[in-house]
């Protein structure tokens, strides 16, 4: 009798297909509604990064070579002005750059370059700068910018 109940113990530390199965599903489900909410949470945060670029980053750049130049780039010269001094010899010597180190760094979380313009068409007495977000079109609703979308 004893031989018997040994068996008997031995078979129920096993699984069966069955509970392997099911363990299987339920990681599947687990795995189906996390994955989404997580890629989700991944794109918002490269939002808010390039929003935060464009809003303290770069915005503090241009003001200091603002206050240096007595003018923000042009659209023409774009954001390689804070990289590269000017080739005018008088913008030369005001010029107290590189206002940014790496001039790769000007670019959002997807790696697209931000979009400069000065003067701004919505911010007229200063510049706009945008980044075409995700989808890397303009104009489109995943665009960051430095004025208010309507």
């Amino acid at each position: 009798m004893k031989r018997r109940i040994r068996k008997t113990a031995v078979s129920r530390r096993a699984f069966t297909l069955l509970e392997v199965l099911m363990v299987v599903v339920i990681i599947g489900i687990l795995a189906a509604l996390v994955v989404p909410n997580f890629f989700g949470a991944q794109e918002g945060a490269k939002k808010d990064l390039t929003q935060a670029l464009i809003d303290s980053g770069v915005n503090g750049t241009l003001d200091m070579y603002r206050m240096h130049m007595g003018r923000y780039p042009t659209t023409d010269e774009g954001l390689a002005a804070l990289v590269e001094a000017p080739d005018d010899d008088e913008l030369a010597e005001k010029w107290r750059g590189p206002y940014v180190k790496d001039g790769s760094k000007l670019k959002d979380a997807w790696g697209n370059e931000l979009i400069y313009e000065s003067p701004g068409q919505y911010n007229e007495t200063m510049y706009d700068l945008s980044s075409p977000g995700q989808d890397n079109q303009e104009g489109t609703d995943d665009d960051v910018t430095n004025w208010e979308k309507t």
